[in-house]
């Protein structure tokens, strides 16, 4: 149309032309009429000439009148095709600038935060009962605020005959290598105070804490104990305890030490933005105290505090001529000619045990220095305080659980409260970013910076949160402190992404990243978690709706609900398989060499075998149920807040119609349910064969050529169905299965079976007939879901028996004599195991029930409570 009204307009302007030219009247139409009319005339010469002057100057004006059109119509075709291409180029640069912005807005989705309230609402100062605590899981004892920038203490120690080279012999982070003996939480109540026992031999190292937060402010004050005993005469007669204050990379403050020649409480004087002024003071109780020092200086980090003391140890003479290792006072620092401020303070005490030290803490903002402060509660005072909290704190077990009720012996009973207390004692505070990563992004980048209140599964070599792991926490934590859950909750979800995304693994902070591997630091904005904390829900709504009927916790399940709504989505949409009602774990390789299976460690289950070759079409049986039980839980939290979300109703509904989960997870050759994809259990490890290039790469590394899966049969689509294990009873773990159905009494009669998951010791992961049953899956990887007893998955099954037990039906009395055994087995071995050595583990062996792979793991296996108090 544009092009038609530009034609139009060029010929109107070439007539007004030919009309001025020949002087036409209004009634002559056109210039082309009136030459046609003298052209035609026969009347004389005049005329004639006159004609044919007229008819010459009428032809003139017509060619200049062409050339005029012709001059005009090129004109306008330039200019038309210079408009189009100034068009087209404008489109193009749109276009391209849309699509690099748009890729811009894709690569940004992973670190944007969810588009909503946040949940945390009192964090810091405003939970001032919380405020301090001993936040620091990494360490053997510590204490901190919950401040991302935070005032941080705590305790190393070593004997002086036992130093080493690099600092061997001082302990400070919870290290399996250090083989300590026994330590941990025999008492801790989240809040207020807690007690722990170190065997480090020969000395029996207690630790303790009490918080007086009434009528403080910053949080309030808190005294430390710390109390040596010598459990052998023949071996050390003295131990070196270093109490140290610092302050992060980031903390707004200054500390300074402080020496009092006429006294030995000399300490440590400071002030930062989230304590006010502060005093701490040493208070030597019981013992004598042979050398004492201190350092202040600068740490290059949290995480070299150690080293730092280590490399500023000096060798010193005392006044009787003896020799000890000591630290040597200020070591200043400067930035050209300014001294800079210590942010680590170090106080060193030697003594002889039996010994006890006391150490204060006290906010003395608004106070003038050593005048007004209160006395601080040491001594006598302290001890019957951390009496009246122990007291109490036994009564609260009892009440809670009602171990003493069901007949559990006095050990027992103290093993149980040694679970709960390193639970409680095992949270930490964390603040930092997370190393993330998306299809969109060419690498990693880093998440928003966050803080996390978190459980940990492992003070030694999991020291940080994980969100699988967390979910089985909050079943017990919810049980003791239903205000502490939500506050956790509320932290984790508090990172969810505008994708409805969770980082699986969270590794905030310098201390938390040095104990990671770096092949592990990087989160994948695909990879899932199972979705745990709906447990954690279906608990709180099954057994606690009073509680949460308050209005402060209403108003966090009112928070909750947009975000757990995105992340259910999230699963539903990443995590979906190739036909209606199927899903799948992403994450796996389908390329790795050294596998023989390949992993999926977005599962939880690690190593248990999958499909051999991974594809976009394979189906797993359990995120599937982890769906089916999440919509369920999320249509029964829509109803208690009045939203009735039919949606949820309907997806539930779906997912745990057993027909449909038959069509698409039963194998019709051994009536078990199952995964599904393209599988061959014809593989093997083998050293590859030496070739001439291969013996060279041999003879550099000085070491074989290392192993590869071999395929000795081509996989074809199928049932993963020759392995047989906790992945396989997962329509059985989350109550998908009708009561009545007659795969419920299969899948229990495997699970009773001996030569499957049965064992006296609980259910063990992978049945002794699997392929891959202790099968390791590299030749550097041992096996780790491939028949190990784990807590978790017990509890899971103890509860779905208890469940299906007392619904009468054809298998009622059958699931609950199962579960009356099993659960005499696990509280009976884990409970031997606990004595035998001092610890809580992360798996038992399925052939002698011993304790396995990490410890303490004070995580999910501390449910051994709830199934002990048999709170599902």
């Amino acid at each position: 149309m544009a092009r038609q009204r530009n034609n139009s307009n060029a010929a109107g302007s070439s007539n007004k032309s030919n009309k001025s030219s020949n002087h036409s009247t209004p009634t002559e139409n056109s210039g082309s009429s009136h030459s046609t009319k003298l052209s035609n005339s026969g009347s004389g010469s005049r005329a004639s000439t006159t004609g044919s002057s007229t008819t010459s100057q009428i032809g003139n004006e017509k060619q200049k009148s062409r050339n005029h059109k012709k001059k005009a119509t090129f004109n306008l075709s330039s200019k038309l095709i210079l408009d189009k291409w100034k068009t087209l180029i404008g489109c193009v640069c749109l276009a391209v600038a849309s699509y690099f912005g748009y890729l811009g807005y894709l690569e940004t989705r992973v670190n944007t935060p969810f588009d909503n309230q946040k949940m945390v609402t009192r964090a810091g100062l405003d939970s001032p009962e919380l405020y301090w605590g001993s936040y620091r899981p990494l360490n053997y004892f510590g204490l901190k605020t919950r401040d991302p920038h935070a005032l941080v203490t705590g305790l190393m120690w070593y004997a002086p005959s036992n130093l080493g080279h690099g600092g061997k012999g001082i302990r400070h982070w919870c290290d399996m290598a250090d083989n300590l003996d026994k330590y941990g939480w025999t008492h801790h109540d989240g809040r207020n105070f807690g007690i722990q026992e170190i065997h480090d031999l020969p000395f029996e190292i207690k630790t303790s804490f009490i918080k007086y937060t009434t009528g403080k402010q910053f949080g309030g004050d808190w005294t430390a104990r710390i109390s040596v005993k010598n459990t052998s005469k023949a071996w050390d007669r003295s131990i070196s305890l270093i109490w140290y204050v610092a302050l992060d990379e980031r903390t707004n403050g200054r500390i300074n030490y402080i020496s009092d020649d006429k006294s030995p409480e000399s300490g440590v004087y400071g002030e930062t933005l989230g304590t006010g002024e502060f005093q701490l003071r040493f208070h030597p109780i019981k013992g004598k105290i042979l050398h004492k020092s201190y350092l202040s200086t600068i740490a290059p980090s949290l995480s070299k505090l150690k080293e730092t003391v280590f490399t500023h140890f000096r060798v010193f003479t005392d006044k009787k001529g003896q020799r000890y290792v000591g630290l040597p006072g200020e070591m200043i620092s400067h930035n050209g000619n300014i001294a800079l401020d210590p942010n680590f303070i170090a106080i060193q005490i030697t003594a002889e045990v039996n010994f006890t030290l006391d150490i204060s803490y006290q906010s003395i903002s608004g106070f003038s220095l050593n005048k007004l402060v209160p006395k601080p509660l040491t001594g006598r005072d302290f001890t019957s305080s951390l009496q009246d909290h122990v007291l109490a704190f036994d009564k609260r077990f009892e009440d809670t659980f009602n171990l003493k009720v069901r007949g559990f012996s006095a050990d027992e009973i103290n093993f149980a409260k040694y679970a709960v207390s390193n639970m409680l004692g095992g949270i930490g505070y964390f603040y930092g970013a997370s190393k993330v990563k998306s299809v969109h992004t060419s690498k990693a980048v880093p998440y928003w910076k966050s803080a996390l209140y978190t459980a940990v599964p492992s003070r030694s070599f999991f020291p940080r949160g994980f969100l699988w792991d967390e979910g089985f926490h909050g079943l017990l934590l919810s049980s003791w402190d239903i205000d502490i859950e939500l506050d956790i909750m509320s932290h984790w979800f508090d990172l969810l992404n505008i994708e409805g995304w969770i980082p699986r693994e969270q590794i905030l902070g310098v201390e938390a990243m040095a104990k990671v591997p770096e092949e592990f630091v990087i989160q994948h904005n695909l990879n899932a978690n199972p979705p745990t904390f709906f447990l954690v829900l279906k608990k709180l709504l099954k057994h606690h709706k009073v509680e949460l009927g308050e209005n402060r916790r209403l108003d966090v399940l009112e928070r909750l609900y947009p975000r757990l709504q995105a992340w259910f989505s999230w699963y539903n949409i990443t995590q979906k398989g190739d036909e209606p009602g199927a899903y799948q774990w992403r994450g796996r390789d389908p390329n790795t060499e050294s596998e023989l299976n390949p992993k999926t460690l977005t599962s939880g289950l690690d190593d248990f075998p999958r499909a051999s070759h991974p594809t976009n079409r394979e189906r797993h049986i359990d995120i599937r149920c982890w769906i089916a039980f999440a919509s369920g839980v999320m249509a029964e939290l829509s109803t208690l807040l009045g939203k009735d979300d039919i949606k949820y109703y309907e997806t539930a509904s779906f997912l745990q119609n057993n027909k449909l989960l038959n069509n698409q997870h039963l194998s019709p050759y051994t009536g078990n349910y199952a995964d599904w994809g393209l599988h061959t259990d014809s593989v093997v490890l083998k050293r590859p064969q030496l070739t001439q290039k291969n013996l060279q790469r041999v003879q550099q590394q000085h070491q074989p050529l290392e192993m590869v899966r071999i395929i000795l049969k081509q996989p074809d689509y199928r049932y993963v169905d020759s392995n047989f294990g906790y992945v396989n009873i997962f329509p059985f773990l989350l109550e998908i299965l009708d009561h009545d159905s007659i795969y419920l009494e299969k899948l229990m009669r495997n699970i009773r079976d001996s030569e499957m998951l049965w064992t006296k010791y609980g259910l063990r992961s992978l049945a002794k007939t699997s392929p891959l049953y202790q099968k390791r899956n590299t030749e550097h990887d041992p096996p780790y879901w491939r028949g190990a007893i784990w807590v978790n998955i017990n509890y899971l099954a103890l509860r779905a028996l208890r469940h299906y037990g007392t619904i009468e039906g054809p298998y009622a009395a059958y699931a609950r004599e199962i579960y009356t055994e099993l659960r005499e087995n696990l509280i009976e071995n884990i409970f031997k195991e606990y004595r035998r050595t001092g610890y809580l583990w992360e798996q038992y062996d399925d052939i002698t029930g011993q304790g396995k792979g990490c410890y303490p793991f004070t995580g999910w296996s501390s449910l051994i409570v709830l199934i002990m108090s048999e709170k599902y």
